[in-house]
């Protein structure tokens, strides 16, 4: 069976150059970004608010009477959502360059925009799943209340609903419950999380942490925050966001699924030895532990 890689991105300025509202729905509302920005972060500071609760509220507040905020009309924002120079062809390439290599290559989205928005764009097919805000929708089918608002802290939940396969976010018994690390879909040295900035941090450290590896990226001649993320040790490499053939991060993406694969088929060899140690009458050494521990607490 070949090995699970998943390769996790956060969106806006990750894959996208700019934060979703601005390609047309600031535009449609003759509202400039700044402006809006602005507000989001006075709505913030006012009532002690979740940043993205706040822009959620403000995207609300300011589409009223201007245009419809519903399911539909945010997911054909989507479709206006421009990327970084070779992103709508990464997602197949990578899953090739995989396939040759022997890993099965899963993508996944944690993003604190907008899942509607996401859903709607060009790339939203390359997904397993999506995990971002989103709305509540009424009978009148407008947005009326968030549903789900994932912050940066809130982002790593969904590290571990990918390592544990419960992707289903009502499901917090199964994400909460105890589950053995042999019996986890995708384990964390498998993960590859690629985002741009500081609200990625929690995330890109957990994941580095837990043996995976940390992807910063940024736009032409912004290097600045990228290099200081690496240089401080929150982020494995640092590269370019330019998802184009033969670039920088296809070459490390490729270079880090090997090393999935080489680790995957060395722990499979581990695993055959002591079963064949067990075979020939051994005792495995977590065996023998606990058995001494148990005299232990007997004596």
């Amino acid at each position: 069976m070949k090995p699970i890689a998943a390769l996790i991105y956060d969106f806006d300025k990750t894959l996208s150059p700019r934060d979703m509202q601005e390609y047309s729905f600031l535009p449609g509302i003759n509202v400039e970004p700044e402006v809006f920005w602005g507000e989001c972060k006075k709505v913030q500071d006012e009532y002690d608010m979740d940043s993205v609760l706040a822009y959620m509220l403000m995207m609300k507040r300011r589409s009223a009477g201007t245009r419809l905020l519903t399911r539909e009309s945010l997911g054909k924002l989507g479709q206006e959502v421009e990327f970084f120079p070779g992103v709508e062809t990464w997602f197949d390439r990578i899953g090739r360059i995989g396939e040759e290599i022997g890993v099965t290559v899963e993508h996944y989205i944690i993003s604190s925009g907008l899942r509607e928005i996401i859903e709607g764009s060009r790339i939203a097919d390359a997904f397993k799943a999506v995990f971002a805000a989103s709305f509540v929708y009424g009978e009148d089918g407008i947005a009326e209340w968030p549903a789900t608002a994932v912050n940066y802290t809130a982002k790593t939940q969904y590290l571990f609903r990918i390592n544990k396969g419960i992707l289903d976010v009502t499901n917090d018994r199964d994400l909460n419950g105890f589950t053995p690390e042999y019996k986890r879909r995708v384990p964390f040295a498998n993960m590859i999380y690629i985002g741009d900035g500081l609200t990625d941090v929690p995330c890109m450290k957990m994941t580095r942490t837990r043996g995976g590896t940390s992807i910063a990226v940024h736009a032409d001649g912004q290097t600045n925050l990228s290099d200081n993320m690496i240089l401080q040790g929150r982020c494995d490499y640092a590269v370019l966001a330019d998802y184009s053939e033969n670039s920088e991060i296809e070459n490390v993406v490729t270079s880090v699924l090997r090393r999935i694969k080489t680790n995957c088929d060395c722990l499979s060899l581990h695993e055959k030895q002591i079963e064949r140690a067990t075979d020939r009458g051994g005792t495995p050494e977590w065996l023998l532990q606990l058995n001494m521990d148990n005299t232990d607490l007997e004596s």
